[in-house]
């Protein structure tokens, strides 16, 4: 039935033209941002769950931080020990000079200030090998925990406080020939101290950078199934924007069609 109150035939088309629209308009939005769910309207169920993961991302940063400070910590532990084991080796080539019989009292006395030189310079090394605050080889100093991963596990720095003892073990000095020869015994005694914090560092060492490496790899996992679940297929949807665009426009033209229907009506009574 033909009627100028109800044109079925533009209504149609006005409705299928209103969804071509909105459906340009998702893909417009998916085209500019990258992302096929833009928000809990798109999809709630992905949408929050990638909300979820998103904040799992940042936790995984804010674990990365805690494990490079790890790493300073540890590196000012090593870079500390280290140069106490290359002083312990001049040290003992000075007690070795010093437990000489045939040096005068003035030649012993030099040794002796340069031996204690030496054994100052151990303690400022010991006390300024901290990094934020925090030192392992101080005397009294304790491990460090650190955030190792998003659900609240740790990773300990075992310290190794024995070196802090050094200087006290090395205090007595090499005034004498006497005291010059037990001097080396105690000089050897440092060095297995420092050998095994340097042990238990390198040991922290090896741990802290396996998990930041499991860390990394981990974020980078999660990173690729948020993208594959989020990100939207630019070339998919660079060829179903132009389909679509070419609906606009033909919808638009059925509209004006239908339009034009009751003009067909008027024609029948100018006759």
């Amino acid at each position: 039935m033909s009627s100028i109150n109800t044109n079925n035939g533009a209504l149609v088309a006005l409705r299928n033209l209103s969804a071509t629209s909105n459906e340009l308009a998702r893909s417009l939005n998916k085209t500019s941002t990258g992302s096929k769910v833009d928000g809990p309207r798109t999809d709630a169920s992905t949408f929050s769950i990638a909300q979820n993961i998103g904040a799992d991302l940042k936790a995984f940063d804010a674990v990365q931080q805690g494990l490079s400070a790890g790493t300073g910590i540890n590196a000012a532990a090593i870079a500390g020990a280290s140069a106490v084991s290359d002083l312990l080796g001049g040290l003992k080539a000075k007690a070795i000079a010093a437990a000489n019989p045939a040096n005068t009292p003035e030649q012993q006395a030099i040794l002796n200030a340069d031996f204690q030189a030496q054994v100052e310079q151990i303690n400022t090394i010991i006390g300024n090998s901290a990094y934020n605050g925090r030192n392992l080889i101080s005397s009294g100093s304790q491990s460090v925990s650190l955030t190792a991963s998003v659900t609240g596990g740790q990773q300990t720095l075992a310290n190794a406080a024995a070196i802090g003892g050094i200087p006290s073990l090395l205090g007595g000095g090499v005034g004498s020939v006497a005291a010059a020869e037990g001097m080396l015994t105690a000089i050897d005694a440092a060095a297995l101290v420092v050998g095994e914090a340097l042990g238990t560092l390198g040991a922290n060492q090896k741990a802290v950078e396996f998990q930041t490496t499991f860390s990394k790899t981990l974020a980078d996992a999660v990173t690729e199934g948020l993208g594959d679940m989020v990100d939207a297929n630019l070339a998919a949807e660079a060829a179903k924007l132009r389909a679509l665009q070419i609906k606009q426009q033909l919808g638009g033209s059925t509209l004006n069609i239908a339009n034009q229907r009751p003009q067909t009506l008027l024609a029948l009574f100018n006759t």
